[in-house]
């Protein structure tokens, strides 16, 4: 469930290259599209769905920690109770592969962002502090 969600939140990462190749013209055709526009909403757009991943994937990291952590009190007090062993560390495996996905979600990101940039330098300068 949660890698789905991930998958469908990266749509607009995954589209990027697409979604500039038709809205944002060439030098030779740059006369005929306002390229600034439609760079500064994808530059928006960019924003958003990166901060609202990074929100899920660091809300989600603190809620398994936190699970983590009661088992691991728990199984402190019940050193035999298997089941417990069993449930802490497949919250632990799911706890490590949530962070991983902040690496992957920073390689999506950069990836993104140097497509954008590659494409819309020319068109929008982002904001200084972002």
């Amino acid at each position: 469930v949660w890698q789905e969600l991930l998958k469908v939140m990266r749509t607009i990462d995954d589209r990027i290259v697409h979604e500039l190749n038709t809205t944002v013209p060439t030098a030779s055709f740059a006369g005929k599209i306002d390229a600034s526009q439609t760079c500064k909403q994808l530059y928006e757009s960019l924003m958003e769905a990166h901060a609202s991943r990074d929100r899920v994937i660091k809300n989600c990291i603190a809620q398994t920690s936190a699970v983590v952590k009661q088992l691991r009190e728990e199984r402190e007090k019940n050193l035999d109770d298997l089941t417990l062993l069993k449930q802490l560390r497949k919250e632990q495996t799911k706890l490590k592969w949530m962070q991983s996905e902040l690496n992957v979600e920073e390689v999506v990101n950069d990836r993104s962002w140097k497509v954008f940039n590659e494409r819309c330098r020319i068109h929008f300068k982002p904001p200084k502090n972002e």
